[in-house]
């Protein structure tokens, strides 16, 4: 499981242009669900997101986690960040997991990180989205469990 976090100022997700999730201060991730990952990994990953410290504190230190701050997130599905480009200048996508699984697992992050107290707005799942927002810093993170 891959996820790109990104702090922002605000962000929001439309599908065939409406807005379907929408969020303030905190994080946008993408998440990329691979071949061979779980629910555990899931319950990892939203605990080890919860904990980041990357919001600056009052002498300007990233110092505080998302629940410090109150933000929100705003949770993407994104199958390409499990994109190999080892062979050739096509990406296979043969690592992702099915979309069945994917979508389950997608889900399942997101009540993890519901039931750490954050609250989380979603794109749709396999849907065409247009994502806008405007990035904090920037501050990209990447984690992998």
């Amino acid at each position: 499981m891959k996820a790109v976090i990104q702090r922002m100022l605000r962000a929001a997700v439309s599908v065939d242009g409406e807005v379907v999730g929408k969020i303030s201060r905190g994080y946008m991730i993408l998440l990329g669900v691979e071949a061979g990952d779980s629910v555990s990994k899931g319950s990892a990953l939203a605990a080890k997101i919860s904990k980041l410290r990357i919001f600056a504190d009052e002498n300007g230190k990233t110092n505080l986690s998302i629940t410090d701050v109150g933000g929100e997130i705003l949770a993407i599905s994104q199958f390409t960040l499990c994109a190999d480009c080892s062979h050739g200048n096509r990406p296979s996508f043969i690592g992702a997991a099915p979309p069945d699984e994917a979508n389950m697992l997608y889900e399942s992050f997101c009540g993890s990180l519901e039931g750490l107290g954050l609250p989380v707005q979603k794109g749709i799942f396999g849907a065409d989205m247009k994502i806008d927002m405007l990035c904090d810093g920037p501050f990209t993170v990447t984690l992998s469990i």
